[in-house]
């Protein structure tokens, strides 16, 4: 049985190595820790979003909201158009109080 010698080179050389994959490891370790504490904090950000949704929508799913939000849209278009109406037969109806009245 033969052995091999390391020479200090070699040595030196596995114990940089060493030390670098000690720092990565802690580094991995340490984004996993923050990792894992952000998947806690969105858990729970999205259970109280959920909440608030039920609460005020009566959903909290989100196909159905995209649904509510599409409907208030069109729900808003029509009410803008409506007062843009009523501002415009109002501008008319002053229009023609001041040539009735303005000459």
């Amino acid at each position: 049985m033969s052995k091999t010698q390391n020479s200090p080179a070699d040595d030196q050389g596995l114990e940089k190595e060493l030390a670098s994959l000690k720092a990565d490891y802690v580094k991995l370790r340490d984004e996993k820790v923050r990792a894992e504490q952000d998947l806690a904090n969105l858990t729970a950000q999205l259970a109280e979003l959920e909440t608030k949704a039920l609460a005020e929508y009566g959903t909290a799913d989100p196909d159905e909201l995209a649904r509510l939000l599409e409907s208030k849209r069109q729900e808003n278009a029509a009410l803008v158009a409506d007062y843009r109406n009523h501002i415009q037969s109002v501008r008319q109806e002053l229009d023609a109080i001041d040539r009735e009245f303005g000459e």
